[in-house]
């Protein structure tokens, strides 16, 4: 379903019929579905049209539907039809990522006027993102794991080499590191990209509804079981499914997780027929997966199946010449976001960003972008150098953060670098060869 559709969900009969004609008497394509699921099925992201869904809904609610589409893709515009009473959630679920929304009962040129908005919306966002996959330059994985580190220079090579095959992989690394985006970039650059991407918090799923969500039930399964469902792992047919915190999965679900994984079949809750996985699993960890399993806290037999390929992610610490840079495109992203004029940032904001350790990672940082973005002052602290390291290498650390946050401030022009921090251009020359800098990595262009 790649032409521009409407997809309309609501249990009531007359309501689909109604707004079915709304939308044909406007020449718009529309396909009406009685719950969730069906038209889940059809979401993609390279599907080229829009979801529109009644809020209350027995079985799959249309919020829980919204949730599940913006999985797919972040970009769907999603539009609610809500009655008096829920037009508070309405509001709130826009800030979560819905459109718009209408409120019942609502003129038909109400509804066809905000279809065709948002069909506008998905007409643009597919256009610019076949324009970005056509320019040169950055693809897909330097676009989201930005920096000139060696350190990251060695990541996106080691991305993009597994990204093309069906391994498995495990991606370890501490908190705010970005090992969602890492997934996500693996997702986008391998032959699944047109597919779903799921992405499955381990640690934020209900323990007693936690096999229902991932493999899905039949009608009687349980109490409350009224309709069958599909699980997480069966929507992610053909796609990707991301098990984050897989390290807060209980011992008998990992069982469970190893049987998928091993055999790429599931079976439904009350259902004794299997059902195939055409998918990829990438699974993440803030925890070192091998002590557990040395100290018995993780099974070692889903460990080896999991981790056919690792990946570390870097704290932020290891490559502290990307900081600055890193600042400016964070700052640039949050003030697009927030709809706000970009700011300059003067030098000493870059060099005080840069002096820093930043243990939250790049989530911290970004917090600290997000909050200049919108005009606040960063509350960033006392310097703390670290412990544990030589005076020397504390330095050598601190120096060359100053002189990246320079060449930074300055995009790569080294004359005005050198006389800003009162060095010669012997002085700058000599510093930048012993750290490892390169002009080019700090031009605009670089």
């Amino acid at each position: 379903m790649n032409e521009e559709t409407i997809l309309f969900v609501d249990d009531e009969d007359h309501l689909r019929l109604a707004a079915a004609q709304s939308l044909e008497l406007e020449d718009l394509s529309v396909t009406c579905f009685g719950e969730g699921g069906a038209a889940l099925a059809h979401v993609a992201r390279d599907f080229a049209g829009v979801l529109v869904t009644d809020i209350r809904m027995p079985g799959m609610d249309g919020l829980t539907l919204m949730a599940r589409a913006l999985e797919i893709d972040p970009e769907i515009p999603v539009i609610l039809v809500t009655g008096h009473g829920d037009v508070d959630l309405a509001v709130q679920s826009m800030r979560d990522g819905a459109y718009d929304f209408v409120e019942k009962p609502y003129a038909p040129a109400r509804l066809v006027t905000t279809v065709q908005r948002a069909l506008e919306k998905r007409r643009l966002t597919l256009e610019n993102r076949q324009l970005r996959s056509q320019v040169g330059g950055r693809d897909a994985i330097e676009a989201r794991l930005t920096g000139r580190s060696e350190i990251m220079g060695r990541l996106r090579a080691q991305i993009r080499a597994i990204a093309a095959t069906e391994a498995d992989v495990l991606i370890e690394g501490a908190t705010g590191t970005g090992k969602e985006v890492a997934a996500r970039a693996l997702h986008r650059a391998s032959p699944r990209s047109g597919r779903p991407f799921v992405h499955i918090n381990c640690a934020a799923l209900p323990a007693d509804l936690i096999e229902s969500e991932l493999f899905g039930h039949e009608a009687g399964a349980f109490a409350g079981a009224t309709r069958p469902r599909y699980g997480r792992f069966e929507h992610a047919r053909g796609g990707t499914v991301f098990l984050d915190e897989i390290e807060t999965m209980s011992q008998p679900l990992q069982a469970k997780l190893l049987h998928a994984i091993q055999n790429r079949v599931i079976t439904r809750l009350g259902s004794n027929d299997p059902v195939d996985l055409d998918v990829r699993f990438i699974a993440a960890s803030k925890q070192d997966l091998k002590a557990a399993a040395a100290a018995g806290d993780f099974r070692a037999d889903l460990l080896y199946r999991l981790n056919v390929v690792t990946i570390r992610m870097p704290d932020l610490s290891e490559r502290a010449e990307d900081v600055p840079r890193l600042f400016v495109h964070l700052t640039s992203e949050a003030a697009a976001r927030y709809k706000r004029p970009a700011r300059d940032i003067p030098g000493a904001v870059l060099n005080a960003v840069a002096a820093r350790p930043w243990p939250g990672n790049v989530r911290e940082l970004r917090n600290a972008a997000d909050r200049f973005a919108l005009g606040l002052d960063l509350d960033i602290g006392p310097l703390d150098m670290g412990r544990g390291e030589a005076l020397s290498d504390r330095i050598a650390a601190h120096e060359k953060s100053l002189i990246a946050a320079s060449l930074t401030a300055h995009g790569g022009s080294l004359k005005e670098t050198y006389e800003a921090l009162g060095l010669s251009r012997k002085a700058l020359y000599e510093k930048m060869q012993k750290y490892g800098l390169t002009r080019d990595a700090f031009s605009g262009d670089g």
